[in-house]
């Protein structure tokens, strides 16, 4: 099986963090295509950079559908254009924040998600509503920068960790998501330091992927999923024009 990963911004290096974790937990005879966005910002954090970082993921879904995925995985705890791929895919196409918050639920009541900048805090609150975990799951920010955590003369990694320690004794979380792409390296480390489940979304949509495609399952093609109406696009966004991108 093929599945498609896709980091929406612009720094190649985070798609490589990002497919090193999915390929450590693929079966075997599945193939981790990786992928980043041509165009948009170099790190996704807040509302604006979300919305432009939109059209290239769009672009690189199409794109992997047409060359034989069977399955997608957008690398952004933002879940990023989720609904909006989802719509132009008939692929089923997994956002990591969904991924791990649907795998923490099996393994522990009370949660929190440790992700970057404070003004990602809000969005992902909004997708821990939108996803039925709202009186189970917590967010915090370490307040780092998400290219931070590449940057080996940072503080982002301790940072992160004293933000994990405050969970686990203020919020009595019994288990920690990682709330950002970039963090997926730091998953087994942050574990055996710790001793509570830490949860990598890369990981988990990958397995949660694998299940869809193996169950024959592809995203619905009626009602909020419908395939985009065929119209005109005009300016820069030409390109978009549904029948220009769908297979």
């Amino acid at each position: 099986m093929q599945i498609l990963l896709v980091n929406p911004n612009t720094t190649a290096s985070m798609t490589a963090t990002a497919a090193d974790a999915a390929r450590r937990v693929a079966a075997a005879g599945t193939e981790i295509v990786a992928a980043t966005s041509s165009m948009g910002p170099v790190s996704i954090e807040g509302y604006y950079d979300e919305a432009l970082a939109v059209p290239g993921l769009l672009l690189e879904i199409a794109r992997g559908e047409k060359a034989g995925a069977q399955a997608a995985i957008i690398a952004c705890f933002d879940d990023t254009g989720l609904d909006a791929a989802r719509a132009l895919a008939t692929i089923p196409v997994i956002g990591i924040c969904e991924a791990a918050l649907a795998s923490v639920s099996f393994i522990a009541q009370r949660v929190t998600i440790v992700t970057t900048m404070e003004r990602s805090r809000l969005p992902l609150e909004h997708l821990v509503h939108r996803y039925g975990m709202a009186g189970r799951a917590k967010v915090r920010a370490a307040d780092i920068p998400v290219l931070s955590l590449e940057d080996p003369h940072s503080n982002a990694r301790d940072r992160l960790r004293n933000e994990i320690a405050a969970a686990l004794r203020e919020d009595k979380a019994e288990a920690i998501v990682l709330g950002c792409a970039g963090m997926a390296d730091l998953t087994a480390e942050l574990r055996r330091e710790f001793g509570v489940p830490v949860v990598d979304g890369v990981a988990a949509a990958v397995k949660q992927a694998e299940a869809l495609v193996t169950m024959g399952l592809a995203t619905a093609k009626r009602g909020a999923y419908a395939a985009p109406l065929s119209k005109p696009y005009r300016g820069l966004l030409e390109v978009f024009e549904p029948r220009s991108l769908t297979v």
